[in-house]
């Protein structure tokens, strides 16, 4: 029988995942394509352990129905870090708990955008938001980054000649590029924002994977009332738990927490106690500051690779994150690159996806997080056999 879905679902882009899928259920490949934090650095008998005492000291709470918003603990806890962190003056009630940040891009969308009204994006942007915002119709323009981030010509441009609801950018080691926007450019930005009714949308899910371990300041330091900041405790604890958080002003949340309502009621609270009673009783910048060491020196190893077997290519060179981004010889598609790579058992994630607006056949993503060094040395060895192999064909 037909059946008559609805015509949003029309408008989302071609997702490469399924591709990626498939690279994946496949172990002999080793693959740079997908955006996994690594397992090895998961603190799984820590987690555990909070588990058992979560269930032993209050076990039929946690297993209970909550509120939309949250586990107050945990939300005081998210507050509480942006005030010592960051300088921020972020409460509880400004925190909404979501299941990770990918719900809080859906949820935004939601109660933000009508079929043909305008968003901003950075070019190239995030997939996941690319898909997130396509299903809810808007007019999605981008604005190019460089290594300082948005370029601020281009962004006043977008700003003075369309009405703009919001603008999403990933200031802190942008996926997929791996720039970050420098303090320069969060504080022209917010100038450019201000006195508009364009509100600005801080994805940050990289904001504590500094490979210096030093905090960069969030745009909302600058512009406090129009902008939000999503973030995430996939990178830094485990992304199966999939616990999330908006920072948004009150009347934001207001609204938000009724279409998170419609949507699931709330977050999974036993993840949520868990996570809380995790991150009470365990060192969390000590573990994080072992993450960065780690994803550093693979950075700075791919970094190294590309430049000593790929001399052709050119490559962004992150100071934090899981990816960064290569540019291939004129001529290479990177859908060759992938489909070849595939055949060489290696995987990268051709760049098209991040262009909304076409373009991106020239580049490819890479994920240096999740692959060890003796995976990442094998595995740039034969990207490089495959992309030689191309430019002299």
């Amino acid at each position: 029988m037909p059946f008559h879905f609805a015509e949003r679902i029309a408008h989302a882009p071609p997702s490469f995942l399924e591709e990626l899928f498939r690279v994946s259920s496949d172990h002999s490949i080793i693959s740079f394509a997908g955006g996994l934090p690594s397992s090895a650095l998961i603190d799984v008998e820590g987690i555990s352990e909070a588990g058992r005492q979560v269930m032993e000291d209050d076990g039929r709470t946690a297993l209970q129905y909550s509120t939309t918003d949250g586990y107050l603990p945990l939300r005081e806890y998210i507050a509480q870090r942006y005030r010592t962190r960051l300088g921020v003056p972020a409460s509880a009630d400004k925190i909404q708990i979501v299941n990770g940040s990918q719900q809080s891009l859906d949820l935004f969308g939601k109660i933000f955008l009508n079929r043909g009204d305008h968003v901003g994006m950075e070019r190239p942007g995030y997939l996941g938001a690319i898909e997130a915002f396509s299903l809810y119709e808007p007019v999605i323009h981008t604005v190019p980054i460089d290594e300082q981030g948005l370029v601020p010509d281009a962004f006043e441009r977008l700003i003075a000649t369309h009405p703009v609801k919001f603008f999403y950018g990933i200031p802190n080691s942008q996926n997929p590029s791996g720039c970050t926007y420098s303090e320069e450019r969060r504080e022209q930005i917010a100038g450019i924002l201000s006195g508009t009714d364009t509100v600005f949308y801080d994805d940050d899910a990289f904001g504590e994977l500094f490979f210096d371990g030093k905090p960069r300041l969030p745009v909302k330091k600058y512009l406090p009332e129009q902008s939000v900041i999503s973030g995430s405790f996939s990178k830094i604890i485990a992304p199966g738990m999939r616990i999330g958080w908006l920072y948004a002003p009150p009347e934001i949340l207001k609204t938000f927490n009724i279409a998170k309502q419609a949507a699931d009621l709330h977050s999974n609270f036993l993840c949520q106690m868990v996570l809380h009673r995790y991150l009470t009783t365990h060192d969390l910048d000590a573990h994080i500051r072992n993450i960065v060491s780690v994803y550093g020196r693979r950075c700075r190893l791919m970094c190294d690779l590309l430049d000593d077997l790929l001399p052709t290519l050119t490559h962004t060179t992150p100071e934090g994150g899981m990816f960064m981004m290569a540019t291939l010889p004129a001529g290479i598609s990177s859908r060759a690159v992938f489909d070849n790579g595939i055949q060489e058992k290696v995987a990268v994630l051709p760049g098209m996806p991040f262009y909304i607006d076409g373009g991106g056949t020239d580049t490819i993503r890479l994920n240096f997080s999740n692959a060890d060094e003796e995976k990442i040395k094998t595995g740039m060895e034969r990207l490089a056999r495959v992309i030689n192999r191309l430019i002299r064909s």
